[in-house]
């Protein structure tokens, strides 16, 4: 399930995007208001506007819907893979208790004296 959403979030991203690059600035609509380029528009010269806005609010609605559900796909999902506990288990059965270095004493750490160290 989570490809699935994972892949459509990333075809809806490129549409969305693409979508936006297609779209003319809002200076290009003076000139298409006095007829230069009104005949060459695919939607008329009404302009396609309304079109383009639709489809953008509802792409961008899809996105933030598949955002959100990835986000909760990955929050319900396990961080350690179920087929790697057994291993992990017999890893954690190994150590033991001495393996793990401790301070033996409370208080001050010991200082090297300064011939000890390389040059």
């Amino acid at each position: 399930m989570e490809q699935f959403i994972l892949v459509f979030h990333f075809v809806v991203a490129v549409a969305l995007i693409g979508l936006v690059l297609i779209q003319q600035g809002k200076g290009a609509e003076a000139g298409a208001s006095f007829g230069s380029g009104a005949s060459q528009t695919v939607f008329g010269s009404a302009g396609g506007w309304n079109f383009f806005s639709k489809m953008t609010a509802i792409l961008a609605t899809i996105f933030f819907v598949t955002s959100v559900s990835l986000a909760l796909v990955a929050k319900n999902s396990t961080v350690v893979d179920e087929a790697l506990l057994p291993e992990l288990q017999s890893i954690a059965d190994q150590l033991e208790e001495t393996d793990i270095p401790v301070l033996e004493e409370e208080g001050e750490l010991p200082v090297q004296d300064s011939s000890e160290l390389p040059e």
